[in-house]
């Protein structure tokens, strides 16, 4: 059966290092993979929000 050279080069990466999948799984649970969201919370902390002004530049004092 016909294997690119990239197919090739990755199954020769996973049997030199055995525990590459389980890094990269890892690596995106870190970055990627988030908490479910508590509703009641965030609504609490949209309604905590202070209004910007409509222009950022210039208060009245």
């Amino acid at each position: 059966m016909y294997q690119s050279d990239i197919t090739q080069f990755i199954n020769q990466l996973k049997e030199q290092k055995p525990s590459l999948e389980e890094e990269q799984r890892r690596g995106r649970a870190l970055l990627w993979d988030k908490q479910p969201i508590d509703l009641d919370e965030r609504g609490q902390q949209q309604k905590s929000r202070v209004n910007q002004t409509p222009y950022v530049y210039y208060q009245n004092f």
